[in-house]
C-alpha cells in the first residue's frame, strides 16, 4: 500500500481525555477517531490491527471444532426477564422499546441468545457437546468510559458458549478452550498471565473461571503470583507473615480509655502495641435471598477488606457499606465498634486472625476499645473465612512468597453450570431418557482491548511498537529521494516486495525525512526498510532496521526479498 494513496494522517498533540499511552497513541497513529464518549471509528491502519487479532481468534477456535455465528447485536427484552437479569444486569444494559412497544436492548452478552438458539435445535445428549462463537460488536453503557478503546461503551468481543452432557464434559471443553486461549495470546506475542479470577454476575455457584491478563504497569487489576500461583487479587488466598507470636491473655475484658482513637493505626500507636495486636470491624449491608442484613467483618489491624471475598462468601446480591444511619439504628458507635456485646448481628472473622491470641478491639462505647478479646473464648462456632486482601510477601498454599503486578483482562472463561438452561427452561434428553439440564461454559476475548493492551505492553517515546503477528504491515518501507530516478527506483522495489507476497507498506510521500521517520516510529510496524538515495546510489544497499531495538542491517538490492524474509520470519 502506497502511503500518497492512503487515508492516513497523524497527530503531534494528544487528546484532551487520553490517560494511557494506548489511548494516546492509537489517536496520534491515526487507528481510531473518537465519534462520542466512550465510542470510537476504527480507521483503516487500526482496522488492519482487529482483522490481525480475530484472524488468530478464529483459527485456534477453529482448531477446537468451535464454529463462527453471528448473533443479533439488539436482543428481545423476553429473553433477559426469562432469565431474571433484565433488572438484574445493571445499569450498563442500554434498554429501549420499538414502535410496538416491545423490551428491547443492545446485548452486553449472549448467553441468553445463544441458548435460546440451542433450545430451538438440540434435544438429545448425544447431539451434545455444541460449542458456538461469534467476533461481534457489544455495548456496555459505562457512566465514565475513559482510557480509549481499553474502556469505551462500545467494543469488538469474541464470545463462545459451550452446551455439555456432564462435568466430565464440561471439564474437556473448558480445558480445551484455556488451551486455546494460551495458543492465541502466544500467537500474538504477549507477555500475559492466567490467574484465578471471580465468576461475578457471569457464573453459576463454585463455578470454575480463570483470567487471562496481559502484564502492563497501567494496568487496572492487581495480579497475585508465585510459582505456582496465580489469581487476581479479589479472589487470592494467601497466608498472612508475621513475626509476632499470639498475645497471652491477661485477665477478662477490660474497657480501656482511647479518646478520639478512632483508627487501629492510633490506637496501636495510644496503647504502645503492635497494630498486628488490634482488630479492626467492619459493617456491611448485605442483600442475601431478597433480604437486607447487617454483617461485621473482622480483620487484623492492619488487614484490608476484599469486599468481593466477603460478597461471595455471603452468596449476597449486593454489599455495601453500612452507612452512618444503619449504624445508629443498630446501636453501633462509628470507629469503636467491636465483635462483642451486638446482639442479634452477625459477624464473621478473617481466618488469618489468630484464635487464641488476645487483641485489642472497640468497645462499643465513645472513646473506648477493650482489651483481652480472643475468637474462642468468646465465640463457640465462629464463622471464619479469608476475608483480607492479599498482599506482596503473602505466602501461597505452598509456602512460597508471592508477588504482585498489574495486568489488563483480555479473556475471561467460567463453568456456568446450569445457571442458563434452567432459567430458559432448556433440557435434553439424557441417557436414560429423561429431561436434562445441559452444562454450559463462557468463553470470552475483548479483541479491541487486546489492541490497547498491546500498545500498553509495548511502547516506547517514540510510539507504538507491535508485536510481528498484530502489526498493520510486515515492512515499512520508507524511501529518502527527490529524485524522480531514485522514486522510480523505490517503486520497482515496492512492488517487487509486494509480490513476494510481504504486507508491504509504502511511504511515497514527498515530505522531508524527518517526518517519514516520525510517522513510521509513531505508527509502530516493526521492520522498516530505509532506501537513502547517498548510501543506494554509491552501494546499491538498503537498511532493515529493527523498530524496537534501533538495529541497522545493510542488504544489497539483489538479495533483498531473501533478506526481508529471513528477518520477519526471526523477529
Amino acid at each position: 500500500m502506497k502511503l500518497s494513496k492512503s487515508f492516513w494522517k497523524t497527530y503531534k498533540e494528544k487528546p484532551a481525555d487520553a490517560e494511557i499511552p494506548s489511548h494516546v497513541l492509537m489517536s496520534r497513529a491515526g487507528l481510531i477517531a473518537k465519534s462520542g464518549a466512550g465510542i470510537y471509528n476504527l480507521l483503516p491502519f487500526g482496522l488492519k490491527v482487529v482483522k490481525k487479532v480475530e484472524d488468530v481468534v478464529r483459527k485456534r477456535l477453529n482448531e477446537i471444532n468451535s464454529m463462527e455465528i453471528s448473533m443479533s447485536v439488539v436482543t428481545p427484552g423476553e429473553l433477559w426477564k426469562e432469565s431474571k437479569r433484565w433488572e438484574g444486569f445493571g445499569s450498563e444494559m442500554l434498554k429501549f422499546e420499538d414502535k410496538a412497544g416491545r423490551d428491547l436492548c443492545i446485548s452486553p452478552t449472549n448467553e441468553e441468545a445463544v441458548t435460546d438458539i440451542f433450545r430451538k435445535s438440540i434435544s438429545s445428549y448425544k447431539e451434545l457437546p455444541v460449542s458456538l462463537y461469534q467476533i461481534n460488536t457489544k455495548f456496555r453503557d459505562e457512566i465514565r468510559p475513559r482510557f480509549g478503546v481499553m474502556r469505551g461503551r462500545e467494543f469488538i468481543m469474541k464470545d463462545a458458549y459451550t452446551f455439555h452432557s456432564d462435568k466430565d464434559c464440561l471439564d474437556n471443553g473448558y480445558q480445551e478452550f484455556y488451551q486455546a486461549y494460551e495458543n492465541i495470546f502466544n500467537d500474538l506475542g504477549l507477555e500475559f498471565r492466567v490467574v484465578e479470577a471471580d465468576a461475578g454476575a457471569m457464573g453459576g455457584p463454585g463455578s470454575q473461571t480463570h483470567e487471562f491478563q496481559v502484564l502492563a504497569e497501567t494496568g487496572e487489576d492487581e495480579l497475585v503470583y508465585s510459582e505456582s500461583y496465580g489469581a487476581n487479587i479479589e479472589t487470592a488466598v494467601t497466608k498472612k507473615v508475621s513475626s509476632l507470636g499470639a498475645r497471652e491473655l491477661s485477665g477478662e475484658l477490660n474497657l480501656i480509655e482511647t479518646p478520639e482513637q478512632s483508627t487501629c493505626e492510633d490506637v496501636a500507636k495510644f496503647l504502645n502495641i503492635n497494630i498486628e495486636h488490634t482488630l479492626k470491624t467492619l459493617v456491611f449491608k448485605a442483600i442475601i435471598d431478597g433480604e437486607e442484613t447487617l454483617v461485621l467483618s473482622v480483620l487484623v489491624g492492619d488487614d484490608a477488606i476484599n469486599e468481593i471475598k466477603l460478597k461471595n462468601y455471603l452468596k449476597a446480591d449486593h454489599l455495601s457499606l453500612a452507612t452512618d444511619n444503619d449504624l445508629i439504628q443498630n446501636g453501633l458507635v462509628k470507629g469503636f465498634i467491636g465483635p462483642v456485646q451486638i446482639d442479634g448481628l452477625r459477624v464473621v472473622f478473617d481466618d488469618q486472625i489468630n484464635k487464641d491470641s488476645n487483641y485489642v478491639i472497640g468497645g462499643n462505647k465513645t472513646g473506648f476499645h477493650q482489651e483481652n478479646f480472643s475468637i474462642n473464648k468468646f465465640y463457640d462456632q465462629p464463622e471464619l473465612t479469608s476475608l483480607r486482601m492479599s498482599r506482596e510477601g503473602d505466602l501461597d498454599s505452598c509456602g512460597k512468597p508471592v508477588k504482585i503486578c498489574r495486568g489488563i483482562e483480555v479473556g475471561h472463561i467460567f463453568q456456568l453450570g446450569d445457571k442458563y438452561t434452567k432459567a430458559l427452561e432448556t433440557t435434553v434428553l439424557d441417557k436414560n431418557g429423561k429431561s436434562a439440564y445441559p452444562l454450559m461454559g463462557c468463553y470470552g476475548i475483548g479483541v479491541s482491548r487486546i489492541v490497547g493492551a498491546a500498545i500498553e505492553q509495548s511502547h516506547d517515546e517514540k510510539g507504538i511498537i507491535w508485536p510481528k503477528s498484530m502489526s498493520p504491515f510486515d515492512v515499512h518501507f520508507i524511501a529518502i529521494t527527490k529524485s524522480d530516478e531514485y522514486l522510480q527506483k523505490a517503486e520497482e522495489i515496492y512492488l517487487a516486495i509486494k509480490e513476494s507476497g510481504i504486507d508491504v507498506l509504502f511511504d511515497d510521500r514527498k515530505v522531508g525525512p524527518g517526518f517519514k521517520f516520525k510517522d513510521a516510529d509513531l505508527l509502530g510496524v516493526p521492520t522498516q526498510l530505509v532506501l537513502g538515495e547517498r548510501d543506494f546510489k554509491n552501494t546499491q544497499e538498503l537498511s532493515i532496521v529493527d523498530r524496537q531495538s534501533g538495529t541497522k542491517t545493510s542488504v544489497k538490492i539483489d538479495n533483498l526479498i531473501i533478506k526481508l524474509k529471513e528477518h520477519l520470519k526471526d523477529i
